[in-house]
């Protein structure tokens, strides 16, 4: 008769011991091994293989280890946790250790039935993090069970790389490149939704009608949208052109997924504003129908609205649990290092004469084109206006963006309407942050209006085509000059410019000229998503020569493919844009991804090239961007410029430019009358926009969850899983009596390096899993560091990391294997004579095994979750006085003071294990009362809804583990060895 093992107890099957999991039924048992992960999962049915009951041996006298056996065996334990005993289901199985201001939305959502959250965070702060921790969270309690993601195409393969890497979640891309393969795969009436239960979708790709209705109908129970103040429109949205068109489809999309109460949403934007109010909203109210009329002047408005936003600075964030937070001390602090300056510089460039001759020639024409096409009526003359547009952008960019503008068709050449030329057109001279063509718009545009260029077009792209090289383009010279003073200052610059022409130009001018350790790449959209991931890795490792050489040094040249959702800030921390935007809020998108969380240099560089006598780049930077660096400096924020403005400001630089040429240069826009009026409006409507998002900043600010609130969970998420500094010198000392080679140079970073050509093969193998083979193989130096923003090949040491895991597990596992060959550095007893006590006094290690029933929207939840705690008390067991928690943790630290004769420590250890039964009723208390806190904890989590938590219960399992046992002796001249009762 096979026997009923409840979940949590020890059984031993297949020769070695498992934990029973809740999943188990009575033929089948569904078993973890002992110290393994989630992957080691199998299932033994009893009727074919035997399962018998199981106890944790105790540990041997005869295998003693030294005065830091019992540190890093609690380390290694506590490393391979992956079901924590704390409310936060997910946080012990995830790859990334989050900062402290990144808990805060998560307790947000779990204080919600249905989780509807708008996440606001400035750009950089890690909203991708913020949105992953509740995606992980609400999966690990069975309150979701399938995910979308909705994203940007140029998005979806990051969203999927982080998702995989820090979350381990396998999500499928749903793109219009993928779709056809996916499909082929379904079974005939299959959804590809229904098949894959987490996915990454493209907003644009799946607001077409029909796979639209298939979402709609199949859509998971969680969805996360990026970016959606590109996915709402403002009211008005019918008079905005194809921007908002696009918008609103996405928005019909959106607020169907959202009609559903009972659906997690969660909205992810740095700018939820956009300088509408109505847009802002319409954003509201997808979270909640109820918010979007929400009187947000009132107290009690606001307080509704801080349940479901959250929006933070940098500012907020830097220095976070900290007094002047309202705590009473600065002991869980948190810096997060930001960098704390841009420094930035506006460069200008002169045309040689022949440039300027050419510019002039093409303004001429110009101005013939749209004179000429005005008189034929309003579809020609608009037309004619976005081809001039189209050449001028070209013409100041670079002559090899001239020369192909000047010889291809003009987009809008083919429209019927004078409005369907403003929809294939406008797009040229946008530079929206919510163009929802980003991806393409790289792509010299064209300048003729027929499918043969004129012969005037040609012989001037002609001359653009012999113009090239630094003798005649003046700006290429100065740019050269300006990566030369960025590498010669140790930095790792971006070159950023609007047409893949240009991009292409640049690297082949370049090459070569920047030193010979300089290595230069481009990337534009002639790759895929994924190609240029690829250039830029390629980029940042380097040829095997330049491995390790200080000296190497890394240009990137990008289009705007790369201006967002890419994350630059591992490799480079310098920017310069060579092409000048025509609205600020590109630049802000450009320099945020390397300035951003991560990012090592404390000042990133910005340079900003504009043509000093073009025409067109100084009052662009004149009227858009100095407004907009004034704004950022009296305000402290970036707020961001009306689609509206910015489109007027230059429809009336190229207007003038049209009427008086480049002569006219040197005047102030501002000072001309037939603008005055536009402008005035102008700054008006920029001026609103900057208040409103100041008064939001402060109005809104996140007031739900307080930082006392966040410290209390902090710290008992480090007093279960352990903090930085215990990780860093777990990885220390282990690597160490492993054989690896380690340098530390302590220099205050608390970085260092580790070769493992010496160590175990064991641990070779599970380091080349997640490391790489090569690197491995290679015996390179492997990069330890204490910031857990790290490149490829590098440790973060923090407890997630897979390195840090896969050290952790074998001095685990080599720690309960006796016969394990070559090093060991953890054991189960040690003796350690030492004068930080006074008497006998012994520490034990013990694992607590936790039975959780949880309740869920989809039922109750049966879940075994782990603790591991450190006991110590004065004495022989039959009768211990027990010290408290903090004395206990203190032993970890004290170090040997003498030498313990090898039989006496075995002796006297023999004496604890024997006695250890005299210790279990003490053991026993001690993980009920660890069971009421944990109770407890869980419902403090989650107070602002007693319904969460009705139906909570939680079980400690008997009997404890008791892994390790350590005797700390006082030296002979306090006390002698063995005497008396203390014996």
């Amino acid at each position: 008769m096979s026997l009923t093992y409840t979940a949590g107890s020890l059984v031993a099957a297949r020769g070695r011991e498992w934990v029973v999991l809740p999943e188990s039924a009575p033929d089948m048992l569904v078993l973890r091994p002992l110290g393994g992960s989630e992957d080691d999962v199998a299932a033994v049915f009893p009727a074919f293989e035997e399962v018998r009951p199981a106890e944790f041996a105790a540990p041997s006298a005869t295998d003693l280890g030294d005065q830091r056996a019992a540190g890093l065996l609690r380390t290694a334990l506590r490393i391979g946790f992956r079901s924590g005993a704390g409310p936060f289901r997910s946080l012990a199985s995830i790859a990334v250790e989050p900062r402290a201001y990144q808990l805060v939305p998560l307790l947000m959502a779990l204080r919600q039935r249905t989780v509807r959250l708008l996440i606001s965070d400035d750009v950089g702060i890690g909203k991708t993090v913020e949105a992953g921790l509740i995606a992980k969270e609400l999966l690990a309690q069975g309150e979701a069970t399938r995910l979308a993601v909705l994203c940007s195409p140029t998005l979806a393969e990051q969203w999927q790389a982080e998702l995989r890497e820090k979350f381990g979640i396998d999500a499928e891309l749903v793109l219009a490149s993928t779709v056809s393969r996916l499909e082929r795969g379904l079974e005939l009436g299959q959804s590809l939704f229904d098949k894959h239960p987490y996915t990454i979708i493209s907003t644009d790709f799946i607001k077409s009608t029909r796979h639209r209705e298939d979402f709609v109908r199949r859509c998971p129970d969680l969805v996360i949208v990026d970016e959606a103040h590109s996915c709402v429109a403002a009211d008005d949205a019918a008079q905005s052109g194809t921007s908002s068109s696009a918008n609103q489809l996405r928005y019909e999309l959106l607020r169907r997924v959202s009609a559903q109460e009972d659906r997690h949403l969660l909205l992810l934007t740095a700018t939820p504003h956009s300088g509408k109010e109505s847009a802002f909203r319409n954003l509201l109210g997808l979270v909640r129908p109820e918010l979007a009329t929400l009187n947000l002047e009132s107290p009690a408005g606001r307080a509704k609205l801080a349940e479901h936003f959250v929006a933070r600075k940098r500012a907020d964030v830097r220095d976070y649990l900290t007094k002047e937070d309202g705590l009473a001390d600065d002991s869980l602090a948190e810096r997060t290092a930001f960098p704390s300056d841009r420094w930035t510089k506006d460069e200008p460039y002169k045309l040689t004469p022949a440039y300027r001759a050419l510019l002039d020639d093409a303004i001429a024409y110009a101005r013939d084109r749209v004179t000429a096409a005005g008189e034929q009526g309003r579809r020609e003359a608009r037309i004619a206006w976005w081809s001039v547009i189209a050449l001028l952008r070209s013409m100041v960019s670079s002559p090899a963006a001239a020369a192909q503008t000047l010889k291809t068709r003009s987009e809008s050449a083919a429209a019927r309407t004078a409005r369907e030329a403003d929809v294939l057109g406008s797009p040229v001279a946008s530079d929206s942050a919510e163009n929802d063509r980003l991806e393409g718009m790289d792509v010299a545009p064209g300048a003729a209006e027929s499918e043969e260029a004129g012969a005037r077009l040609l012989e001037l792209s002609a001359r653009a085509a012999a113009l090239t090289g630094p003798a005649e383009d003046a700006k290429l010279k100065a740019l050269t000059r300006h990566l030369k003073g960025l590498i010669a200052d140790g930095y790792h610059p971006i070159v950023f410019c609007r047409y893949i022409p240009t991009a292409e130009y640049l690297a082949a001018q370049l090459e070569g000229k920047l030193g010979r350790k300089t290595r230069i790449a481009a990337v534009t959209g002639t790759l895929s998503p994924q190609q240029r991931l690829e250039r830029i890795e390629q980029l940042a490792t380097g040829a095997p020569e330049d491995a390790g050489d200080p000296a190497v040094r890394r240009v990137l040249i990008a289009t705007d493919c790369l201006s967002e959702g890419v994350n630059l800030q591992h490799h480079f921390d310098a920017l310069v844009h060579y092409d000048l935007a025509w609205n600020p809020t590109r630049h802000d998108q450009r320099e945020g991804r390397v300035d951003r969380y991560g990012q090592k240099r404390d000042q990133v560089r910005v340079i900003t090239m504009y043509g000093e006598d073009n025409g067109i780049d100084g009052k662009v930077l004149e009227v858009l961007f100095k407004k907009h660096r004034q704004i950022l400096k009296d305000l402290g924020i970036s707020v961001s410029v009306p689609d509206e403005t910015a489109s007027g400001v230059t429809d009336a630089v190229v207007e003038w430019l049209l009427l008086h040429g480049r002569q006219g240069s040197q005047e102030s826009l501002f000072d001309l009358d037939g603008h005055q009026e536009s402008f005035d409006r102008i700054e008006r409507e920029w001026n609103s926009a900057a208040e409103r998002e100041k008064t939001s900043r402060s109005k809104y600010a996140q007031r739900a969850i307080h930082p006392e609130e966040v410290a209390r969970e902090v710290a008992a998420v480090r007093a279960a899983l352990g903090g930085a500094d215990e990780v860093r010198g777990f990885a220390l000392d282990a690597l160490r009596d492993l054989d690896a080679l380690v340098r530390d140079p302590r220099d205050g970073s608390g970085d260092f390096t580790v070769r493992t050509g010496g160590t175990p093969a064991g641990l070779r193998d599970a380091l080349a899993a997640t490391l790489g083979g090569r690197i491995v193989e290679e015996d390179r130096e492997i990069p330890f560091r204490t910031n857990p923003a790290i490149a490829r090949g590098e440790v973060a040491l923090v407890r997630t990391d897979p390195a840090i895991g896969a050290v952790a597990a074998y001095v685990l596992d080599s720690a309960l294997d006796p016969n394990t060959p070559g090093p060991r550095p953890a054991r189960r007893c040690g003796v350690i004579t030492t004068d930080a006590v006074k008497t006998r006094t012994t520490l034990l290690l013990v694992r607590y095994r936790f039975h959780l029933t949880l309740p869920s929207r989809m039922g109750e939840r049966q879940l075994v979750a782990e603790d591991a705690r450190l006991l110590a008390y004065e004495g022989a067991p039959a009768r211990a006085r027990w010290l408290d928690d903090d004395a206990a943790a203190a032993l970890l630290a004290a170090g040997a003071t003498a030498g313990t004769h090898e039989q006496a420590a075995r002796n006297a250890i023999a004496k604890d294990l024997a006695g250890l039964p005299d210790l279990a009723e003490h053991l026993t208390a001690y993980g009920t009362r660890l069971a009421a806190e944990l109770d407890a904890s869980h419902r403090r989590v989650r107070k602002a809804n007693e319904e969460i938590v009705r139906g909570l219960k939680v079980v400690p399992q008997e009997p404890a583990d008791v892994l390790g046992v350590y005797l700390y002796l006082p030296p002979v001249a306090s006390a002698p060895l063995v005497s008396g009762a203390e014996a």
